[in-house]
């Protein structure tokens, strides 16, 4: 694939004005990162921008026990790195992959220098910082209010709008680290859920069967932020 349609996976990067997108291209490369790889310990100083294409990157606070819980996981439809902590450019948070895939990279000196001399630039990055601290607020309140079975649908549905397919590597125990539940707990969900004919799974991997059925079991927070996401990014047609 040539290396722009590569970049254009990507929701920041395609929701650019084609010369805005232009004037990034040269300093962007791509990467493919492996699961568990964690890019930024919570203070870690910023160096790069990374937007990933088909890959998930998790957003973890830790507790004084060890104990994680996730803030916000960031797919094809955002970054990490230039949003969250503008000011001091360091991770509020450990960044690291859950599902393994590819991602554009940026230097954050070119990006902060190309986003000054750019306002749409400048605007964008302002769009997917709001989105992502919308999903933020989103998931604490979720994690707060409602059921860990709708929970557990929102990530089936959000993590396959993010890879885009109905096949996702998704197991029992990185759902469960995700929703900071106990693995048994996970399993007997979709065991349910499977039963329901919603999902159908194998070894390191479910698959979603029913869309439709899967969003009604799942909480209101997984429109909302899919939302929030297509209103701040819509993709322009000139970047693809």
């Amino acid at each position: 694939m040539p290396k722009k349609r590569i970049h254009l996976a990507n929701r920041f990067l395609s929701s650019l004005p084609l010369d805005d997108f232009e004037a990034l291209l040269p300093h962007i490369e791509s990467v493919d990162l492996k699961r568990r790889t964690i890019l930024y310990e919570t203070d870690a100083l910023l160096t790069h921008a990374y937007l990933p294409q088909d890959c998930i990157i998790s957003l973890l606070t830790f507790m004084n026990d060890g104990q994680s819980v996730e803030m916000a996981a960031i797919g094809s439809e955002g970054m990490i790195g230039a949003v969250a902590a503008p000011a001091t450019r360091r991770a509020i948070g450990q960044y690291s992959v859950q599902i393994a895939g590819s991602a554009s990279r940026i230097p954050m000196a070119d990006l902060d220098r190309i986003m000054v001399e750019r306002p749409a630039v400048r605007h964008a990055l302002w769009h997917v910082n709001e989105a992502i601290m919308s999903q933020t607020l989103f998931t604490v309140a979720c994690n707060a209010v409602h059921s860990v079975e709708a929970r557990c649908c929102r990530w089936i549905l959000s993590t396959r709008d993010r890879l885009g397919r109905d096949s996702l590597p998704l197991t029992h125990e990185s759902l469960a680290e995700m929703l900071g539940v106990q693995r048994s707990t996970v399993s007997a969900i979709v065991r349910q859920i499977q039963t329901a004919g919603l999902v159908s799974q194998r070894r390191g991997c479910i698959a979603v069967s029913d869309r439709a059925g899967l969003e009604r079991l799942s909480c209101e927070c997984y429109g909302r932020i899919k939302d929030k996401f297509d209103r701040l990014l819509p993709r322009s047609r000139g970047a693809r």
